[in-house]
């Protein structure tokens, strides 16, 4: 069926006007100001609503195939789709570990049956993500987005050189969880003042940052593509800023959560518990002005479900992860562009061409592109309950959080998977 989204406000990242989309066989046929209806052709009214292409989270953790109680590849694609995504990379936290072409397939097999969006798995780095084997990248090629032993950093120097080497050899891209496993002595949150406060053991800043200069000095050695994941400080940052102002093929993300939150924002409570850590005022504010200016490409929300229980134990006990697909839009919009810290186009660039073009995906508000488009009503205002996502997960910083805009309507290829 076509159809013709009329009178929208389009975002991307060049800017906004008011147009028309229509869509044709599952593909963008058009977008230009008042085209005219086709015959037969369903009218979506989208006047005084933003249309933007289907939004992009490059950290996602599906929980499928081995762990099914906590997410499945069904739930998490219905929790993406009811937020505006259209397209999502899933990490290898899974058991088997996708870290070959036979285990790789059993994910595969559950995608393809399954989501209702397009989800792209990863593969691991190192065999099982235990940082002792590098994994045949040549074999993986063509059937994971990019490789990552995400939750894990890898700790040898020579491992993660003949990783990046392959990698550039292969031409795939190394998406890293940085974290130096020496300085982490048992912390699992900020170690910052709230730390101090409540006699919680913290986790310094430099276990990050001092792990992604060392890969910054290994990726500009070797050339490869390199991406590193959920940034949390102002020293990330200006390391991944000097780094591209060299030359280097690095690109990052960040999340919602560490650019709305922070320390000061913590309770007793596991659902501000995450790694890394919400960290100081000072780094929210380093991650907004790395937003603004470009230095941070995607926002992505690293999607982490856990059961309830494992959630109940507050801050030293919980699991780490939190939930952020159905909250990460509205929270955005909320506080970084109603409060004028970030323009609404930077915001929608992180969300959809900054991941595609880090990732070398297709898509995009332009003819002939796959037609996936999220419809926002900037005005509707709600409060966010766990009890109303589609996702298994139900932790969230953003409980009772007041936020505006909503996500209407979201195709892919042209068709509903998420509308209000």
């Amino acid at each position: 069926m076509d159809r013709l989204l009329k009178g929208g406000t389009l975002i991307d990242g060049s800017g906004s006007r008011r147009g028309d989309i229509l869509v044709r066989d599952g593909r963008i046929a058009a977008i230009g100001p008042d085209i005219v209806e086709a015959s037969g052709a369903q009218v979506v009214d989208c006047r005084g609503k933003l249309v933007s292409a289907g939004f992009v989270d490059v950290h996602v953790h599906f929980r499928e195939p081995g762990q099914s109680y906590k997410e499945t590849i069904r739930t998490g694609s219905l929790a993406a789709a009811h937020g505006g995504y259209t397209t999502v990379c899933a990490m290898p936290n899974l058991n088997p570990v996708p870290d070959s072409p036979d285990t790789l397939a059993l994910e595969q097999e559950i995608i393809d049956r399954d989501a209702c969006i397009r989800v792209l798995p990863y593969a691991a780095i190192t065999r099982g993500r235990r940082g002792l084997e590098l994994v045949d990248m040549a074999a993986l090629k063509g059937r994971c987005v990019a490789f990552s032993d995400d939750g894990s950093g890898v700790q040898d120097d020579a491992m993660m050189l003949r990783a990046m080497e392959t990698a550039a050899r292969e031409d795939v891209i190394i998406a890293a969880h940085c974290e130096d496993n020496r300085l982490l002595r048992g912390g699992y949150i900020h170690d910052g003042r709230y730390a101090a406060a409540h006699g919680h053991k913290g986790i310094c800043s430099e276990s990050e940052w001092g792990q992604i200069r060392r890969d910054l000095e290994l990726a500009e050695r070797t050339g490869c593509r390199y991406h590193v994941c959920h940034i949390s400080c102002a020293e990330s940052v200006e390391i991944i800023r000097q780094a591209k102002a060299r030359g280097v093929r690095v690109t990052c993300e960040t999340g919602p959560h560490y650019l709305t939150l922070c320390e000061d924002d913590l309770q007793e409570d596991g659902r501000f518990k995450m790694n890394p850590p919400l960290r100081r005022a000072e780094d929210r504010e380093a991650l907004v002005e790395g937003l603004r200016d470009g230095t941070v490409d995607a926002v992505a929300t690293d999607h982490a479900p856990h059961s309830a229980e494992e959630k109940s134990r507050g801050l030293a006990g919980s699991a780490m992860g939190v939930v952020g697909l159905e909250t990460a839009f509205p929270v955005l919009y909320t506080d970084l562009v109603l409060t004028g810290k970030v323009g609404l186009e930077r915001v929608v660039e992180a969300l959809t061409s900054g991941p595609r073009a880090a990732f070398r995906l297709d898509g995009g508000l332009t003819p002939g592109a796959p037609a996936d488009l999220t419809v926002i009503d900037p005005d509707a205002a709600w409060t966010v309950d766990p009890a109303d996502f589609r996702s298994l997960g139900k932790a969230t910083p953003f409980a009772g959080k007041t936020v505006r805009s909503r996500i209407i309507l979201t195709l892919k290829d042209g068709e509903p998977v998420w509308q209000a």
